[in-house]
C-alpha cells in the first residue's frame, strides 16, 4: 500500500511526533552525531600523565618500568588490527560492545591497583591491564569511525576530520569531566576512565550501522557546521584551561563549565533534527505533485554460480597478493599489506608519527630539564591536546577543499606537514627560550593532521571494502616509529647524560634509583637524529606524490558519483516505501534553492 499526504497539510503534524523522532534516529546523520559523542570520551590514552604519578608512587616503580608502561599504552592504542578484523565478520555493534567490555575490564583493574583493593600486581600483570585499556579504543574507532566514512564515501576527507579531531579534542574534554566529578582526584580519574568511556558506546549501539548511501544535498555544509561547533568548542575549552591555570576554580564552577562543554557536544544534534525536518517537509511537497506512484516490479537478478576455478582454489586471494587492481579500486587486505604504496606511507607516518608520540611522551621531562615550572608543563600537554583537534579537523576538511577544487594530491599535504613537524623538533633540540610553548603547538597540530590524513589517504588507494582492517594496519606505524625514537634514541642518550652528570658530581647510581638529566644536552642530540629521520620521512612521503599523480588527477570520487542508488526487490517484487520516498526527496531538494 502507497501512502499520500493529503494536499496542504503539514508533515510534522500529519506523520506525528513518534514518526519524525524514528526518522531522526534512523537517519545517517544521527549516526554522525552517535559517533562523534563516542569520540569525544575515546582519548584517554592523551591523559596518562595525569595519573602516571600514582602508578608510579603507589606501585614503587622507577621511570623506566613506567615508560614499559607508556609503551605499552602506545602500543595498544594503536595495534587495532584484532578489532579491524573482528569488523569483517561481525556488525557495528558487536565491535562496540566488545570495546566497551575491554574498556571497563583495564581501567578498573588498574584503580584497584593503584588504590590499593588488591595485591600489588607484577609488571607484565600491569603492561597487560595498560595494554588492554588502551587497546579497546581502538573498538569504537573502527566500529563507529570506519562505518562513518563506510556511509559517507563522497566526504570522507571531512568525516575523517570532524571525527579523529574529537578524539584528539577528548583528552581536554574528558579532564573537564574529572574535574567537575572528582576535582583533583587523581586516582579517581582511573575510575571515570573505567566507567564513562565504556557506557556511551552502549548507548547507541542500535544507531551504528551500514547504512544505504542515498544521495544528499548540501552534505559536505553539514560537516561544515558540524566543523563550526567543534571549533567553538575548541576555543572554549581553550579559554577554560587557561582560566584555570590563572585562577583557582571551584567545584561548582567546574560543573557549570564541564555543562556547558556537554550543551557544545550535543548542538550537531539540532543540525541533524532541522535537516530531517527539511526532508521530511522535501518528501510531503513531492508527494502532493503526484496524484500516483508508479510502482516498476524487476526480478531480482540471478546470483551467480560459483565458478570451477573458485571452488578449485580456494588460496586465490594469496596467489593475487602481489597483483593488486588498480588504485582507488578494492584491495584485498593481504594486496594492500604488501604493497609498496602502503610500505611507504607507513614508513614515512613512523618517522613522522614516531618524532611526535616521543616529544608528547617526554614533555614532562623536557619542561624538568629545561628548568620550566610543573605549572607550565600542564599546559604544555593542554596545548598538544587542543592543537592535535585542530591539525585533525583542519588536514581533513582543507585537503578535502584543494583535492575537490584543485586536484591536490592528499600525498603532497602529508608530506609538508612532515617537513613542518621538523621545525617543532629543532626547536626543542636547540633549547630556544620559550621553545616547548611552540614545539607543543607544532607537535600537536602535526601529529593530528598526519593522522587524520593517513586514514583518508588509505580509503582513497585501497578502497572501502576492507578498509576497517586497513585503517588499522596504516596505524600500526606509530607505536613502531614511538619505540625507536622514544625508548630507543631519547630514552637512551637521556640516561647516558644523566649518567655523565652523576660522575662529574661525584656520585653513584643505587639500583632503582631515578636517573634525573639537567641542561638543554638531555634531549639535544636526540631530537637531531629524530629531525634526520623526520626529514627522511618527507621525503620517502614524496616519493609516494610522484606515483600517485595521475591517480589524483583524475576524479577519484567518480565511482560513487556514477552508482546509482537501486533498490533491492522484496520478495514479491515491489519496491519498499521509503527508498521511493529518498529519491522522490532528491528530486524535491533539487528544485529548492540551496540553503546551505
Amino acid at each position: 500500500m502507497v501512502r499520500t499526504a493529503k494536499p496542504g497539510g503539514h508533515s510534522w503534524r500529519e506523520r506525528g511526533m513518534k514518526s519524525f523522532v524514528l526518522d531522526v534516529l534512523s537517519s545517517r546523520l544521527f549516526m554522525v552525531f552517535a559517533t562523534l559523542i563516542i569520540m569525544s570520551v575515546n582519548g584517554s590514552g592523551y591523559m596518562f600523565g595525569l595519573y602516571s604519578n600514582d602508578i608510579k608512587s603507589m606501585l614503587g616503580y622507577d621511570q623506566t618500568t613506567l615508560n614499559l608502561l607508556s609503551f605499552c599504552k602506545d602500543l595498544g592504542g594503536n595495534l587495532g588490527i584484532l578489532s579491524g578484523l573482528i569488523y569483517e565478520v561481525v556488525p557495528p555493534w558487536v565491535v562496540l560492545s566488545m570495546g566497551s567490555v575491554m574498556n571497563f575490564c583495564g581501567y578498573f583493574m588498574i584503580w584497584l591497583s593503584v588504590t590499593g583493593r588488591t595485591g600489588k600486581p607484577q609488571v607484565w600483570q600491569m603492561c597487560l591491564y595498560m595494554w588492554i585499556a588502551a587497546n579497546s579504543q581502538s573498538f569504537p574507532n573502527t566500529g563507529a569511525l570506519v562505518t562513518c566514512v563506510k556511509n559517507f564515501p563522497e566526504s570522507r576527507g571531512s568525516v575523517l576530520g570532524v571525527l579523529k579531531g574529537f578524539i584528539g579534542l577528548s583528552g581536554a574534554i574528558m579532564t573537564q569531566y574529572y574535574h567537575a566529578f572528582y576535582r583533583d582526584d587523581t586516582k579517581a580519574l582511573i575510575l571515570l576512565l573505567a566507567w564513562l568511556p565504556s557506557i556511551v558506546p552502549l548507548i547507541f549501539l542500535r544507531t551504528i550501522r551500514i547504512m544505504k548511501v542515498v544521495p544528499m544535498l548540501r552534505e559536505l555544509n553539514i560537516f561544515y557546521r558540524f566543523l563550526y561547533i567543534a571549533l567553538g568548542l575548541a576555543g572554549f575549552i581553550m579559554v577554560m584551561i587557561i582560566l584555570q591555570n590563572k585562577v583557582r576554580f571551584t567545584r561548582i564552577e567546574y560543573i557549570g563549565s564541564a555543562s556547558v562543554v556537554l550543551v557544545l557536544l550535543l548542538l550537531p544534534l539540532g543540525i541533524v533534527i532541522k535537516e530531517e525536518f527539511s526532508v521530511s517537509t522535501s518528501k510531503e511537497q513531492t508527494s502532493n505533485t503526484h496524484s500516483q506512484l508508479n510502482v516498476v516490479t524487476e526480478n531480482p537478478p540471478a546470483v551467480p554460480a560459483r565458478t570451477a576455478q573458485a571452488t578449485k582454489e580456494p588460496f586465490v586471494c594469496i596467489k593475487n597478493m602481489f597483483n593488486p587492481p588498480d588504485r582507488g579500486e578494492d584491495y584485498t587486505i593481504l594486496q594492500a599489506i604488501f604493497s609498496i604504496d602502503m610500505l611507504i606511507l607507513f614508513i614515512s607516518t613512523a618517522c613522522g608519527t614516531g618524532g611526535a608520540l616521543t616529544v608528547i611522551d617526554n614533555l614532562g621531562q623536557l619542561g624538568k630539564s629545561l628548568g620550566y615550572p610543573t605549572h607550565d608543563i600542564s599546559t604544555f600537554i593542554s596545548l598538544v591536546s587542543i592543537w592535535n583537534f585542530l591539525g585533525r579537523v583542519l588536514a581533513g576538511y582543507l585537503s578535502e577543499i584543494v583535492l575537490t577544487k584543485y586536484n591536490f594530491p592528499r600525498p603532497l599535504m602529508l608530506t609538508f606537514v612532515i617537513l613542518l613537524s621538523c621545525v617543532g623538533h629543532l626547536l626543542i633540540s636547540f633549547a630556544v627560550p620559550n621553545s616547548l610553548y611552540f614545539a607543543s603547538v607544532m607537535t600537536g597540530f602535526c601529529l593530528g593532521a598526519q593522522l587524520s590524513l593517513l586514514c583518508a589517504i588509505i580509503s582513497e588507494l585501497f578502497g572501502l571494502k576492507h578498509y576497517s582492517t586497513m585503517y588499522n594496519v596504516g596505524s600500526v606505524s606509530s607505536p613502531v616509529g614511538s619505540y625507536i625514537f622514544n625508548v630507543r634514541v631519547a630514552g637512551h642518550l637521556y640516561d647516558k647524560e644523566a649518567l655523565k652528570q652523576m660522575e662529574a658530581l661525584g656520585l653513584t647510581r643505587k639500583p632503582g634509583q631515578d636517573l634525573t638529566c639537567n641542561g638543554a644536552k638531555c634531549y639535544r642530540l636526540a631530537f637531531l637524529i629524530i629531525t634526520t629521520a623526520t626529514l627522511f620521512g618527507s621525503i620517502v612521503s614524496l616519493i609516494l606524490v610522484f606515483r600517485t599523480r595521475t591517480f589524483y588527477r583524475s576524479d577519484i570520487y567518480k565511482k560513487f558519483k556514477d552508482e546509482v542508488v537501486e533498490s533491492a526487490p522484496t520478495e514479491n517484487g515491489a519496491v519498499p516505501l521509503r527508498e521511493m520516498e529518498d529519491k522522490a526527496t532528491i528530486s524535491a531538494q533539487k528544485t529548492q534553492p540551496s540553503a546551505g
